[in-house]
């Protein structure tokens, strides 16, 4: 479940019962494939759906963006601490009503069902906690059961439906007074451009990515000039990971319309953001190395595809990336693309075990796919 607009609108409904949220919403692009990958929370992994195409025609897996938070803390994101009595400056928070009690509760059970992946009983919830938001006209409390369920249609490929349930967020927040570069509205509106670039609407989903990226570049731009006094250096790096994420998303579209280097250039731009954050062994990075070198393969760039590949695999090896095994098959492709069969083998092989411990059903057929390919091609 991706919840962008959770930090600033969940810890209002959470202050008018007397409590503040700690820690930071992690921010997943989750959804189907096209537009951004299936997300969770956490660091729990989406098995991608997608593959890049190298030379050969032998599909490269690209471990997809959703995989991994742009927005990891150390804090977690669903449990934080709660002072019961805290005050504000100017003074306590007046105690919620009843029914803000209600509702508050209704979207943690929302959220548990949802985790729980009982995604009908969910939406049951949230539509009653909306009913209840209307009738007692509490604009924080509509926002965040809208974004709610736009993201819950969004992780069920109810398409159209989370369009309308996005943009009816938008509109709330706008009319609140949000300006169109505060970074809510370019989370919804990173959203709908994935969304339009999976109902193969083009011309809204280029411009949507545009909007986004060219928004992030100039308030990254201003923000650099403001002192850590006006402007805390996380929310900064907030921003700018959040263009690292736009990045990310535009480039796996740009891919799939191949339009590969421009692609490769929305890769880098990417992956220099989350080195620079996040840095060189966050799992994020290696995602991202992974998915430059299956662009730059697409291109027939082998032995530039292979340094990033191979340093992606080290440190996947390293850090026991969840998504090894993927990074390994990827890695075996590339060479075989250089026409290292042997060695290709050998990695091939490697990657089959890790598949098979992760379960990867998938990836298992597809790793023994390749392997009868190469043994009937090269006699080894």
């Amino acid at each position: 479940m991706w919840g962008p607009l959770s930090r600033s609108l969940s810890r209002g409904l959470l202050a008018a019962a007397g409590r503040r949220r700690r820690g930071y919403a992690r921010l997943l692009l989750a959804g189907p494939r096209g537009g951004g990958g299936g997300g969770r929370r956490g660091a729990e992994v989406a098995k991608p759906a997608r593959v890049g195409q190298g030379r050969s025609g032998r599909g490269l897996c690209v471990v997809a963006l959703a995989a991994l938070s742009w927005f990891f803390r150390s804090a977690p994101a669903e449990e934080e601490e709660e002072d019961e009595e805290e005050e504000e400056e100017g003074g306590a928070e007046s105690p919620a009503s009843e029914l803000e009690l209600k509702i508050i509760e209704m979207l943690k059970r929302a959220k548990l069902s949802i985790m729980k992946k009982e995604l009908e009983e969910a939406e049951r919830i949230l539509h009653e906690a909306l009913h209840l938001a209307h009738k007692a006209d509490i604009k924080k409390a509509i926002i965040y059961t809208y974004d709610m369920m736009a993201n819950l249609a969004f992780m069920r490929n109810q398409l159209e439906k989370a369009e309308k349930l996005f943009k009816a967020t938008m509109s709330y927040l706008l009319v609140g007074g949000m300006k169109q570069e505060d970074n809510p509205i370019i989370e919804i509106s990173l959203k709908l451009a994935s969304i339009y670039a999976t109902l193969k609407k083009q011309e809204f989903a280029f411009a949507g990515y545009e909007f986004c990226i060219t928004t992030l570049e100039r308030k990254i731009t201003k923000e650099k000039a403001l002192t850590e006094e006006v402007l805390p250096v996380e929310e900064k790096e907030n921003t700018q990971l959040l263009l690292g994420m736009c990045y990310d998303s535009y480039a796996r579209y740009l891919l799939d319309v191949n339009r590969l280097s421009d692609a490769q250039k929305m890769y880098e731009k990417a992956l220099q953001i989350s080195k620079e954050i996040r840095g060189e062994r966050h799992p994020q990075t290696v995602v991202l190395m992974n998915d430059l070198a299956t662009t730059l393969d697409a291109q027939g760039h082998f032995d530039e595809a292979y340094i990033y590949v191979k340093k992606a695999t080290d440190l996947a090896r390293q850090i026991e990336h969840p998504e090894l095994h993927r990074v390994l098959s990827n890695m075996a492709g590339i060479l075989m693309h250089k026409a290292s069969f042997v060695e290709a083998k050998f990695v091939y092989e490697e990657a089959l075990k890790e598949a098979e411990l992760k379960g990867d059903v998938a990836s298992i057929e597809h790793i023994k796919e390749e392997l009868t390919e190469l043994a009937s091609g090269q006699g080894l």
